[in-house]
């Protein structure tokens, strides 16, 4: 069998690659919509997206413990999960991301990591090694609650929104919009508090799974949570791949659910925060990208004359269902091939190596970047430019004199 010191340093180093490809994967959740109405620059989102997220990874640790000590049971008083089965669930979590990645689905990276864990822990070590419990009160039912709240809280925030920035017209009474170019500018504030609060979250995942495999090896006591070289390394691993943005997954989630205008974003992003703060002090391992993803459709329902485009968002559904029992098939599928041996592990890591090479130059023939990631940025944000509004206003006027002095010329030749 392989040694022990090398399969959990091949653990950690996978664990650290999983946290790289969530950090990719969820940019999305903070900076699409900024990036869609032209509230910022989509290299600079992704640069300060980046920053957070690292800052937001050393702000809790009550995630990390319900994964490590929790969900997959460890240690004395339950079954001992080996390296080797979480070796083989952080493969099927990262095929699986990577996977959704190419397709530009925002599925739940969270998910992918519970179900890739679950799987091998019942091919290695029984149905009975998962506590049922857990799952279901801090993973399942926030699945389904979070996103459902945060659908109506953004629905009600953008209602409100463009409620109190409307005005009527003195001479015939009706509704105006008023200039929203505020919020704008509001919305980097929002997006900055999203990822943000995903750093406290999903960067906690991987410290979990880390500290889970340094327990099951024997280099940590049990019922201990992360220590402190652990939170830095998931810290950085996640900020390098926000940096390094889901391009694919921003344009799905800032144009492909409904065309967000900057009141909508700053709605969306305000009530995707609140959400996942509040799960993470409360231990829940939140999928995030199902909480931005149910604020951004809250968001369209709310603005009236939006339109939620619901094949996109029934494609996205249906992604968030797959996910966990998907990356629990790869997981187990993974663990039973590893369950050989030596043999069986090199197996796993070829075979894994391979498809991720694959999905990597299978992407490369449909290249998506900050350049083309969101095609209408320019027309998103110059509908709320101040100073092009401004010069539209001018340049209307100056045609009214233009017209008038015209007309004068005219009478006065008669």
């Amino acid at each position: 069998m392989v040694d022990l010191t090398l399969m959990v340093a091949l653990v950690i180093a996978l664990a650290l690659f999983f946290d790289f490809t969530n950090g990719f994967h969820d940019t999305a959740n903070a900076m699409a919509t900024p990036i869609a109405t032209g509230a910022i620059k989509p290299k600079n989102a992704v640069a300060l997206a980046a920053v957070l997220n690292l800052v937001g990874a050393f702000m809790s640790t009550e995630v990390a413990k319900t994964i490590s000590g929790g969900i997959i049971r460890e240690g004395d008083g339950g079954i001992q999960i080996t390296p080797v089965m979480i070796f083989a669930g952080l493969l099927g979590a990262v095929i699986w991301n990577l996977i959704t990645w190419l397709l530009g689905l925002p599925s739940s990276s969270s998910h992918a990591l519970f179900g890739g864990l679950i799987g091998a822990a019942i091919v290695g070590a029984g149905f009975g090694s998962v506590d049922y419990s857990v799952l279901l009160s801090k993973v399942i039912l926030p699945a389904f609650i979070a996103p459902a709240i945060a659908l109506s809280v953004a629905y009600l925030a953008t209602r409100l929104a463009y409620s109190i920035t409307r005005r009527h017209d003195a001479d015939s009474g009706d509704k105006l919009p008023r200039k929203r170019g505020g919020f704008r500018y509001a919305q980097i504030f929002s997006s900055s508090l999203v990822a943000l609060a995903h750093g406290t979250n999903d960067a906690q995942k991987t410290m979990g799974v880390i500290t889970l495999v340094l327990i099951s090896g024997g280099f940590q006591v049990v019922g201990t949570g992360p220590v402190f070289w652990v939170v830095a390394a998931c810290a950085v691993a996640i900020a390098a791949g926000t940096y390094a943005g889901g391009w694919r997954i921003i344009r799905t989630m800032g144009t492909g659910l409904t065309d967000v205008k900057p009141a909508q974003g700053f709605a969306a992003e305000t009530s995707t925060a609140a959400a996942i703060l509040t799960s993470t002090h409360l231990g829940m391992a939140l999928s995030t990208t199902q909480v931005a993803s149910g604020s951004v459709i809250g968001s369209g329902l709310g603005r009236k004359g939006a339109e939620v485009r619901w094949g996109t968002a029934r494609r996205i559904a249906g992604g968030w269902l797959l996910t966990l029992p998907a990356a629990a098939v790869m997981g187990a599928a993974a663990a039973a091939v590893a369950s050989i041996g030596t043999v069986g592990v090199i197996i796993d890591g070829v075979l894994g190596l391979a498809i991720m090479l694959f999905i990597f130059f299978r992407s490369r023939t449909n290249r998506v970047g900050h350049d083309n990631a969101v095609s209408n940025i320019d027309t998103a944000g110059g509908a709320v430019r101040i100073k092009k509004r401004k010069s539209r206003t001018k340049s209307a006027a100056a045609a009214r004199t233009k017209n008038a002095d015209r007309t004068k010329i005219k009478e006065n030749s008669k």
